[in-house]
């Protein structure tokens, strides 16, 4: 059998598995599929190895983790609890912590992995929004991107509230009183997850099975088919020498790849390890077993959910009462309106971006962010969004810290809810045209070499010499924006059926502010800048020209 070019690896391993299923040209074609080469698109598998990371710890704890809300008195090793009364949840977490052999290591790894996941995935979204890897034919990834995420914001919850101590309690307590104000339905879904009247007998059980079973499956398959349409539709690359729409710039994916990947598995591995092993987190024997009537103070969220006790913080009371019905707006704005602001502007915006442009064309190259200044003005202005909301859900925290008023913390964060994300995007806005002058500088006039010389004139210039060419082919990998065409802005032309009426115009204007050229990388660009020491007789301080 020739192998011509291919691996020995490769030809080996694919001769070996084709003499026995015949499958040898499907592992050949495969095991050689090219990965690019770049640090960000690194970061999604850090999500990936946390699920996994999750899986394994998670199947050690449902080994020894009881979900009932039955009473118990606890006789364990743990002393200041003993003869207290307590779930039988809250017990066999106790017994994980004190008594199992590697248990608390596990509990503490469980949790780890579980925020570096939801990090890992919000990171993951950022790098893909920012670069404009979402759009055509990526669409249908980037929605499934989307639904892992706001499932996973959902298994954090179910599991958070798993131990059934004072702090997962208070954050339960929470979650039924977004659920309860919900119109017409509320009432139904509190009693169907408490199995009555607050705090119930079966919440726990319920989310439980919710916890371990059903999102983990839905989070398995979308993660599954997340990553089959991406081995499909072939990994996005950065901007480069050699790089186009049709081929990808890389390693293959066996033995490079693959020794790559295993390598960043048993990093974030050891990394979950070390910090189960060195960094405590939610020490449940200190907060106690859950009581409706305690609180402790200085109580927070996992960081994921600190956005929403934020803008639940924030809001003001307010309610309105229609037909005999009370609509609790103070919690409903606060529940609803950032995450459904953030999950559906998330789903939405390649849709959008599609219907403004008008580009409907295949995208295999990423944007550096700084090509494309509104969306990425818009996802700043997003990341403050939820950054303001985050940091208020510690509002308490920090006026107490700081010796503030607590009170002036939520005004001044009921201001910047709405200040902060207009001015991240004008100076985010200025940064990126800023960021594009600085390349088309360095496509017109060269980079400073370093090496001083003297003009005949007496005057001192540093001369200026072509970027690399790794460089320059990056910079030059920047394509306008696309614009829909608007045959009527002369004056003499016939809109398009599309731009007719108040929405066409509205799309024009849209397209045209959005899209174009910003700074153009070969225009007509001043003369060179340099540092001038004028010569004797013209003796002058240091002159820009």
């Amino acid at each position: 059998m020739s192998t011509g070019s291919v691996p020995k690896p490769i030809a080996s391993t694919s001769s070996f598995i084709d003499d026995r299923i015949g499958a040898g040209n499907f592992l050949k074609r495969n095991l050689r599929k090219v990965f690019p080469d770049h640090w960000s698109f690194l970061l999604g598998e850090i999500a990936l190895y946390s699920f996994i990371v999750l899986l394994l710890t998670g199947t050690f704890l449902t080994f020894f983790f009881k979900p009932s809300m039955g009473h118990v008195i606890y006789d364990g090793s743990y002393e200041p609890l003993k003869g207290i009364m307590m779930s039988e949840a809250y017990a066999s977490t106790l017994h994980i912590s004190f008594d199992v052999r590697g248990g608390l290591l596990m509990r503490q790894m469980h949790h780890w992995a579980a925020l570096l996941f939801v990090a890992g995935m919000m990171v993951h979204a950022l790098r893909v929004f920012f670069t404009g890897a979402y759009r055509k034919p990526r669409e249908l990834n980037w929605l499934i991107g989307v639904g892992l995420l706001t499932l996973a914001l959902l298994e954090g919850l179910t599991g958070y509230s798993l131990p059934d101590d004072l702090l997962s309690g208070a954050g339960l307590r929470i979650t039924e009183g977004v659920a309860i104000s919900l119109p017409l339905v509320g009432t139904w879904i509190t009693f169907f997850l408490f199995g009555g009247e607050y705090p119930g007998e079966d919440v726990v059980s319920r989310f439980y099975s919710l916890h371990i079973l059903l999102i983990p499956g839905i989070l398995l398959a979308l993660i599954t088919a997340h990553m089959i349409l991406m081995w499909v539709q072939k990994h996005t690359q950065m901007p480069g020498k050699g790089r186009t729409n049709t081929n990808v710039v890389g390693a293959p994916f066996y033995p490079a790849f693959m020794a790559k990947a295993g390598a960043y598995f048993m990093f974030t591995f050891g990394a979950i390890a070390l910090l189960g092993t060195f960094a405590q987190i939610n020490p449940i024997w200190l907060f106690g077993p859950y009581s409706p009537a305690d609180i402790s103070a200085g109580s927070q969220p996992d960081f994921y959910m600190g956005f929403l006790e934020g803008s639940l913080r924030l809001m003001p009371a307010w309610e309105i009462n229609v037909l005999g019905f009370t609509l609790p707006m103070s919690v409903l704005i606060p529940a609803l309106v950032p995450m459904g602001i953030v999950m559906t502007g998330l789903a939405l915006y390649p849709f959008i971006e599609q219907w403004v442009t008008g580009d409907r064309s295949e995208h295999h190259i990423a944007e550096r962010p700084r090509n494309n200044p509104h969306r990425t003005s818009i996802g700043i202005s997003a990341v403050t969004f939820y950054g303001v909301l985050w940091l208020l859900g510690a509002n308490d925290e920090i006026a107490a810290f700081f010796h503030v008023s607590l009170n002036w913390t939520t005004y001044v964060g009921r201001v910047l809810v709405f200040l902060g994300p207009a001015v991240a995007y004008f100076i985010t806005y200025r940064m990126c045209l800023g960021l594009q002058r600085s390349d088309a500088a360095v496509i017109g006039h060269g980079v400073e070499s370093g090496v001083i010389k003297r003009l005949p004139s007496g005057e001192y210039i540093e001369v200026h010499v072509p970027p690399n060419e790794a460089i320059e082919a990056h910079m030059r990998g920047k394509t306008a924006i696309p614009v829909i065409a608007d045959t009527s802005a002369d004056g003499g032309g016939i809109p398009p059926k599309g731009m007719r009426g108040p929405l066409g115009k509205l799309r024009a204007k849209l397209s045209n502010a959005y899209g174009g050229e910003k700074i153009p990388l070969d225009g007509e660009h001043p003369h060179e800048e340099h540092a001038a020491v004028g010569s004797g007789e013209d003796d002058k301080s240091l002159t820009r020209h």
